[in-house]
């Protein structure tokens, strides 16, 4: 069974990262969008984020979601905001049931690795199998992820 990628892009930089993953996996792409998306301005949005993230806030989302039912394996992926995932992943964990599922989170940071996120996965997660998962900077190569998913044991193709 393929898996599902479910993802908070700001920048486009973890979108890429999240479409690599679904052409490596043959899976399928869920982008999270809040109701109210954040400034243009980098600097306003992480004060908006920032404020969120000190208060637990859940943002609305946009749309509705893919069955989670149709999927065993879900890649969660965010880029590293204050050193946890963007607040609409949180409204994402808050809202679906993952008991049983296999999470394999990912990040995009500029230096900052997972962070907390990973002991934050575990803490929303908590009936969920969470694997390590992958951080990667913003310049990672196509080819580093590609081995990375062959190699880490995270992630098995079920056509093999």
């Amino acid at each position: 069974m393929n898996p599902l990628i479910v993802y908070y892009s700001y920048s486009g930089i973890t979108r890429k990262l999240a479409e690599d993953i679904a052409l490596i996996t043959d899976g399928e792409l869920q982008e999270l969008k809040p109701q109210n998306p954040y400034s243009f301005s980098y600097s306003t949005a992480v004060k908006e984020v920032r404020a969120q993230i000190e208060k637990g806030y859940c943002p609305p989302l946009q749309q509705g979601l893919t069955n989670i039912n149709d999927f065993e394996t879900i890649f969660i992926g965010s880029p590293n905001w204050l050193k946890t995932f963007a607040p609409p992943v949180l409204s994402f964990l808050r809202t679906t049931d993952l008991s049983g599922k296999t999470i394999i989170p990912f990040c995009t940071h500029g230096g900052g690795g997972f962070g907390h996120m990973l002991e934050d996965y575990k803490r929303e997660c908590g009936a969920s199998h969470i694997k390590k998962g992958i951080a990667l900077k913003g310049g990672y190569s196509f080819d580093e992820l590609q081995k990375w998913l062959e190699t880490s044991g995270v992630y098995r193709d079920s056509r093999d």
